[in-house]
């Protein structure tokens, strides 16, 4: 028997000052069963780095060309592409010829960093490619924050992000990797 993946539901309240953005979302996120807590926060940060109505989770870890959140236009072309954690370069090349934006978080410290020392110099020509890395503290602290039912906030002023619940807060300055 198949392992099924476990519902999670959200209350997003957004304040990206840098973006002038603002809004309250209602957020399903399917946490599959082989995707950690971490992983799955890190996977809301994400939605609340680009929140915006038109935003959506992708299909999940099982379907290899979805990204983990992507924003369309009216057309049906990708606006945005969003991917968390380590991508293989073939997968991001894909996704940059596809999408207008496309935008990495990715985070556990040491395998961070290995990833983009492999990854990043084949990726210059990428115009259009974000990378950023939550730092290991911060994506331990969103893992706590984790329950199936929650209340969620995340400030964003100059870069730095406050994210937090009636559990606790987490503030970070996530670490450009590349702009």
């Amino acid at each position: 028997m198949a392992l099924r993946a476990t519902i999670y539901k959200a209350e997003l309240s957004v304040a990206d000052i840098d973006r002038g953005r603002y809004g309250n979302h209602s957020l399903t996120i399917a946490k599959h069963p082989s995707e950690t807590e971490e992983r799955m926060m890190i996977r809301i940060l994400a939605f609340a780095l680009r929140a915006d109505e038109a935003l959506a989770f992708g299909r999940g870890l099982s379907t290899d060309d979805d990204p983990d959140l992507l924003r369309t236009d009216l057309t049906g072309a990708i606006d945005t592409w969003i991917d968390v954690g380590w991508p293989d370069e073939r997968r991001l090349r894909r996704a940059c010829s596809r999408a207008r934006e496309v935008l990495v978080v990715t985070y556990g410290g040491a395998k961070a960093e290995a990833w983009w020392r492999q990854v990043g110099p084949a990726l210059a020509r990428c115009d259009n490619l974000e990378v950023l890395e939550v730092p290991a503290d911060a994506a331990a602290g969103l893992a706590a924050l984790a329950r199936r039912a929650m209340q969620l906030h995340c400030s964003i002023q100059e870069r730095q992000v406050l994210f937090g619940s009636d559990d606790g807060q987490v503030a970070f300055e996530p670490v450009v990797l590349r702009a």
